[in-house]
């Protein structure tokens, strides 16, 4: 295996609470050497003067769609955009066909990963038997196979008596229980969010307490279980400050944000961007502030990009019926920052949302630079601009809202276990 010697980078591993200039020298797929001026006789040498060099990102929600449905994006492709995202390891969520209930399908994608991967795969197991809501699957089995966490993302858990018992259940396993919080009788027949636009626009509104009510029912299910609840993709004030105290009250509960509800409102919708339709959905601008000041105060524990790829047929249809959800591996690094452009938190704790913050929510062993762990790095060139070309994403599905954006940094180099996945040019 290469040996490659990383030169002169700014280093940042917040899990080692390193900041310094320095090398890191990779040899058989474990960094051996992190210090300076570190000898590169026979490495291959990648300068990362006026770089930053961080542990690979970690994505704990993403949308693979394989098995199933890999026409809209397959473990091959949905993780080659994730390396060149600067992603080197993902966590894949169970809403795929069959639904990954059961050893055989976690089985298949650990099996087409390691064949086809680009990047790490964690398989995320439903809670619920065909996420159906009626039975709990067999957490201890998933388990064994290295399952970390459970979630029915893209549906809730309705049944407050059978959370509690998913709650129970994955305790003892030391499993992550992820909540899809969303009270479905409060959404009804809502599209987008409820407020100015969705009048304006004549669509049917989805009001924040849909979201709120449903996160506080969680919490109080994982303060009376004792089980980690972890909140997915939060986007109301609501939500953001019901996780607040309950961390305040020592309540086992982490909760993550997605690079489109701290950087867009509801206006995106306006003209029916289908590619603006989303679940949750893109809230209003106190919402926003609201997230962006969890990013701030540390309420929110990691960034997730929620990449959920769909084909051009599923969003080029009146905005009611398209489905719901954007590509997000490519766009998550630049947005998040630029957090750190508006001074709202500093490039530490940035790379801390993207690396061992996600790994510690569902107790994942990446996301850290040590000697003698893995070799997985990420390479950053935080002042390379580009424009976001929607036709040239790698992603198979192009059901992005920031076509045509102008991002400000990028991965130049995402390393997996020793081996360069991806290069820029």
């Amino acid at each position: 295996m290469a040996k490659i010697l990383i030169k002169g980078g700014r280093v940042i591993s917040p899990a080692q609470q390193l900041d310094d200039t320095c090398d890191i020298l990779i040899e058989n797929g474990k960094i051996s050497a992190i210090g300076k001026k570190l000898d590169s006789k026979g490495a291959e040498v990648i300068d990362a003067a006026d770089k930053v060099v961080t542990p690979g990102l970690v994505d704990i929600h993403v949308h693979l769609r394989d098995p199933g449905f890999e026409y809209k994006e397959d473990i091959a492709s949905g993780t080659l955009a994730a390396v060149t995202g600067g992603f080197t390891s993902v966590a894949c969520m169970p809403n795929t066909n069959p639904v990954n209930d059961n050893q055989a399908v976690t089985s298949f994608i650990l099996k087409k990963a390691a064949e086809d991967g680009h990047c790490r795969i964690f398989p995320i197991a439903s809670i619920t038997k065909g996420l159906e809501g009626e039975s709990l699957t067999e957490m201890g089995e998933l388990k064994e196979l290295g399952v970390y966490a459970v979630s029915d993302d893209g549906k809730p858990v309705s049944n407050p008596q059978l959370m509690r018992r998913a709650m129970e259940y994955a305790r003892p396993f030391g499993m992550t229980i992820i909540s899809h919080a969303e009270d479905l009788d409060l959404v009804g027949s809502g599209v987008m969010n409820d407020g100015p636009v969705a009048t304006e626009l004549g669509l049917k509104g989805i009001p924040w307490v849909a979201e709120d009510a449903a996160t506080a029912r969680e919490v109080m299910l994982a303060e009376f279980t004792g089980a980690h609840l972890h909140v997915a993709h939060v986007s109301t004030k609501g939500s953001i400050d019901i996780v607040r105290q309950a961390k305040k009250r020592g309540v086992a509960v982490t909760c993550e944000a997605a690079p489109h509800h701290f950087t867009l409102t509801d206006d995106a919708v306006r003209g029916y961007n289908t590619n603006a339709k989303m679940n949750p959905p893109l809230r209003s601008e106190e919402d926003r502030e609201a997230v962006r000041q969890g990013i701030a105060d540390g309420t929110v524990d990691a960034i997730a990009t929620d990449h959920a790829p769909h084909h051009i047929d599923e969003k080029n249809v009146e905005f009611a019926i398209a489905m719901n959800g954007i590509v997000g591996l490519e766009t998550a690094l630049p947005l998040t920052l630029k957090l750190v452009e508006e001074g709202l938190i500093d490039l530490p704790k940035a790379i801390a949302l993207l690396t061992n913050g996600p790994a510690d929510v569902l107790d994942l062993p990446v996301g850290q630079l040590e000697e003698g762990g893995d070799a997985d790095v990420t390479v950053i060139d935080p002042d390379f601009e580009w424009t976001v070309e929607t036709q040239k994403l790698v992603s198979k599905s192009k059901n992005t809202p920031f076509g045509d954006w102008q991002m400000k940094g990028a991965a130049v180099c995402t390393i997996v276990a020793g081996k360069i996945a991806y290069k820029r040019g």
